[in-house]
């Protein structure tokens, strides 16, 4: 799933998608701020794939922290990373400062883009596909349905779902692959972690460590779900 996540769209991975190096950035929240509808968003995201990811693989294969910059400056103005974080945390969102907040939300996108970005560098043209939509706009929640075709001619089901912010602007906060919700997902590891070590610890472990500290705590809910835990 997580494979297919970034993907699909590293968006949350957005994750998808963290403050860091905002290359263009300018011109990318110009764009943002003209898309009228959560479909033109991912279009205008799926058109910046086509032409900075897809037709620069090799430029990227052994440029990390540039690939990196590129999935800031093509998903950053079009997920809602904090909101994303609240609701990660979950019920632990509640107990946490705004700055814990803040630092999480920051240190657990680093991670997720940092161990996920190579993902998209399987990404290829016309891979992603916007099903028309269906009902009418809802300002808190409005799912966009995509499938998404993989290398091996597998299609996928990939719902974003987005949430008009204070500022008007149409931002993704969740997708839902296969029926799978990348909130979720990460709601019940960050909980055990949590549970097990604190907030704070967790916070620094990914500040400090990255994606091995992502990487152990995906290992650690694996080794849960194969334990019978639940």
């Amino acid at each position: 799933m997580l494979r297919h996540l970034a993907i699909a769209t590293a968006i949350a991975l957005g994750s998808v998608v963290v403050a860091g190096p905002a290359f263009a950035q300018g011109a990318s929240s110009a764009q943002a701020t003209n898309a009228s509808t959560p479909q033109a968003v991912l279009q205008n995201v799926i058109e910046q794939l086509n032409t900075q990811i897809a037709d620069h693989k090799a430029e990227l294969q052994n440029n990390h922290s540039k690939l990196v910059s590129l999935i800031n400056q093509i998903f950053l103005p079009h997920f809602d990373t904090d909101w994303a974080s609240i609701l990660v945390l979950g019920m632990h969102a509640r107990e946490a400062s705004p700055d814990q907040r803040s630092r999480f939300a920051k240190a657990f996108s680093s991670s997720l883009i940092n161990r996920y970005a190579e993902g998209l560098l399987s990404y290829s043209k016309g891979a992603i596909k916007v099903l028309p939509f269906q009902g009418e706009l809802n300002d808190k929640y409005t799912v966009i349905k995509t499938v998404a075709t993989t290398d091996d001619k597998k299609q996928i089901a990939v719902n974003f779902v987005f949430h008009k912010t204070a500022d008007g602007q149409w931002k993704a906060y969740d997708v839902i692959i296969e029926g799978i919700s990348y909130i979720t997902n990460y709601r019940n590891q960050v909980d055990a972690e949590i549970k097990k070590e604190g907030l704070d610890q967790l916070i620094t472990k990914l500040e400090t460590q990255g994606d091995k500290a992502l990487q152990q705590m995906e290992q650690n809910d694996k080794g849960n779900k194969g334990n019978g835990a639940k």
